[in-house]
């Protein structure tokens, strides 16, 4: 029987959802790697095809793969030795940066660039210029060039950035300078802006090149590993990666364009959410997906995932087209601790996976969330990860008690409470910053809680927020591996179109799309995307005169006045995201093409599984609001009928999850096995 795998990689534990050609879907839940991820990997996919028949060698048909190794290559700066090759008199712009800064009012402020990635004497200029409208003023020196990329690999490099003014209105001179140096340093790895990041700003284009070159070596070798261990699973067994925007892809283009792997893997938690809320008929929904070591919260709009045209990563800006995730410390692992003055704080360090929680009983002594949680009666220690792992309620105690409880003057169950009080309040804080702040009303939405603690914490940040619906996920532990199998093959290319609307032929924009459409086309037969259903979008994005930033607007250049449309559209858009709209003249600032294969369907109910019905039972959980613990009846998820209606308190429990129902919370089973959760 042929299976497919999805497998996500988090902090704390790695996931893996198996979906048979019969629909059964098999889930597997292993603690993570973080010093070699790609070894979580392969066991997880080792001990499926030891213990299912239908996943033996040579019947996978595909691994899809969401990964975070860039992102952490960023957060834990371990990524290559690199250079700059730049345009004389520019060597330092990656250092200069903006006059912005994250946190205005600190006494010492730290370098917000990346140049602590790339020391200045690894940043090398060569005598070249562009114009601002793309003509060449002084050719490139081809010997400066050669005696630059000469030094750069004498100092150990493993790769090279090339960034030169204005290239992204002419690349020739960076297509030239890595021709020379793939001649004379063959295996040395380049990033060209003018394909990185081809749009205007000359520190966010060097600084995401730099990012690329920075990156590339560590995911090339990090999928190196695992083809070469999934191919000794099956000939030819196609390995996919998710990218940034939600899409998927090869990992030749992965290699190519390693910088798009930023938030791989949670953006594939947001497309589970968007499926599974679909299930049920809703198209406006918030995802929350709480790991081991983070919350990722996104919006989900009319069915379709907000996505930003940059991000910031490990406090720096990277202009990639990502979905719009916002991450904050807060996840099971997340450790709590007092401030000076005794004030209570969780995150952002976590414990991860090794040692992990207090309760793990593998060295940890900090208090965390999970722990918490456990002394709460939320967790059930000889049920965790389905038994897995044996979780120890006195260690747990033992580490609130002597962090939290004993310096406050407070009993040890007052104390997790208010860790969950505060942890609770720094994720809504979180759901406000991607829905309020950008003009939606999160009472609109319905609430999509999934990561192995996400339902443990959905009621109480519904409460807090006035959200009247939550739609727990039939797996939501392992959702975003889910995710992954759902997504489409997905490219996208831009350039940059720097004119004036009113000045814009329209022919001469159509002409510039179908570029764009035959790079786009390219990438998708590269993946091997069959021509038939594939689905194309344009977007510009348009700014008024004047103003600095710009909204992504999409627009159809085949309508007879495609002009006026795209001005309409980013009008309704501007006063949608920032109240007010005026007929000022507009700019279109980058031109975007989008295609995208067929969507696949995300797993949410299985014909079979490895469940297995448990008996209920009761035990006492602390419930905020509530000064003494209530008996809490706790019931197997497989054990629920569809249509049953059931009122809280109530445990749920399952392989990859536990649910709480608070009191005056009532819940029904829909069809999919998907829970409903409202306020009674």
């Amino acid at each position: 029987m042929k299976s497919e795998i999805g497998i996500d990689i988090g902090g704390t534990f790695t996931d893996l959802v198996c979906r048979d050609e019969d629909g059964t879907i098999r889930i597997k839940k292993l603690p993570s790697t973080p010093k070699k991820p790609s070894v979580a990997a392969i066991n997880a996919v080792e001990e499926l095809s030891k213990l299912y028949e239908p996943c033996e060698n040579g019947n996978i048909t595909r691994i899809v793969h969401g990964t975070t190794v860039a992102t952490n290559a960023v957060l834990e700066r371990k990524g290559a030795k690199i250079g700059l090759i730049t345009t004389k008199g520019f060597r330092d712009v990656i250092e200069i940066g903006r006059q912005w800064r994250q946190s205005l009012y600190e006494a010492v402020l730290e370098p917000e660039t990346p140049a602590v990635i790339i020391p200045r004497a690894l940043r090398l200029e060569v005598q070249e210029r562009t114009s601002s409208d793309g003509t060449v003023i002084t050719p490139l020196d081809e010997n400066e060039l050669k005696n630059a990329a000469n030094k750069l690999v004498s100092e150990g490099v493993e790769a090279v950035a090339i960034c030169f003014l204005f290239s992204f209105l002419n690349p020739t001179s960076e297509m030239r300078a890595r021709s020379i140096i793939e001649n004379t340093h063959p295996g040395l790895l380049t990033s060209l802006s003018c394909e990185v990041d081809p749009a205007f700003r000359e520190y966010e284009r060097c600084a995401i090149t730099v990012f690329d070159a920075y990156v590339k070596p560590v995911v090339d070798q990090y999928l190196v590993e695992l083809e070469t261990s999934f191919k000794l699973m099956g000939d030819g067994l196609p390995l996919q990666i998710m990218h940034s925007r939600g899409g998927l892809t090869g990992p030749e283009i992965a290699r190519a364009r390693p910088v798009r792997l930023f938030l791989s893997g949670p953006a594939a938690g947001v497309i589970g959410a968007k499926a599974v809320a679909e299930n049920t008929g809703n198209t406006n929904v918030i995802s929350l997906d709480i790991g081991g070591t983070s919350a990722d919260i996104a919006l989900i709009s009319g069915g379709k995932p907000l996505l930003r045209a940059e991000g910031v990563i490990g406090g720096f800006p990277v202009r990639v087209p990502m979905v719009d995730i916002n991450t904050i410390g807060a996840g099971g692992g997340s450790v709590a601790w007092l401030d000076a003055a005794k004030g209570l704080h969780v995150g952002p360090e976590s414990s991860g996976s090794d040692p992990g929680p207090a309760c793990y009983g593998m060295g940890g002594k900090q208090p965390t969330v999970s722990d918490a949680s456990l002394v709460l009666g939320y967790l059930n220690a000889d049920y965790f990860a389905a038994g897995k792992l044996q979780l120890d309620v006195d260690l747990a105690y033992i580490a609130i008690k002597n962090s939290i409880a004993d310096p406050l003057g407070m009993s040890v169950e007052e104390a997790a409470l208010g860790i969950h009080r505060v942890v609770n309040s720094q994720m809504a804080e979180g759901i406000r910053l991607v829905s309020v702040r950008q003009g939606y009303d999160p009472r609109d939405f319905v609430l999509v809680p999934f990561g192995g603690a996400g339902p443990v914490h959905a009621i109480a940040l519904a409460q807090e927020l006035g959200l009247a619906e939550i739609i727990v996920p039939r797996y939501p532990g392992v959702l975003s591996a889910s995710g992954l199998l759902g997504a489409p093959v997905e490219h996208e290319v831009s350039a940059a179109y720097p004119y004036a609307l009113k000045s814009i032929d329209q022919m001469e924009i159509k002409h510039k799309c179908l570029k764009l459409d035959t790079q786009c086309s390219k990438l998708m037969d590269q993946d091997e995307v069959d021509q038939h259903g594939r689905q194309v979008s344009y977007y510009a994005d348009v700014c008024y005169e004047g103003q600095s930033f710009y909204i992504e607007t999409p627009f159809f250049p085949d309508l007879s006045d495609c002009i006026t449309d795209l001005y309409r559209a980013f009008r309704l858009e501007h006063e949608r995201m920032h109240g007010h709209s005026t007929d000022n003249p507009a700019r279109i600032v980058n031109l975007r093409t989008i295609h995208r294969g067929q969507t696949m369907e995300v797993p949410q109910s299985s014909t079979g599984g490895s469940s297995t019905e448990r008996s209920s039972s009761s035990r006492n959980v602390y419930f905020s609001g509530y000064c003494d613990a209530i008996e809490t009846i706790v019931l197997s998820r497989d054990s629920l009928e569809v249509g049953k209606e059931l009122i809280g308190p109530m445990i749920i429990e399952q392989e990859d999850t536990t649910i709480v129902i608070e009191p005056l919370w009532k819940c029904i089973v829909e069809n999919g096995h998907i829970l409903k959760m409202n306020k009674n």
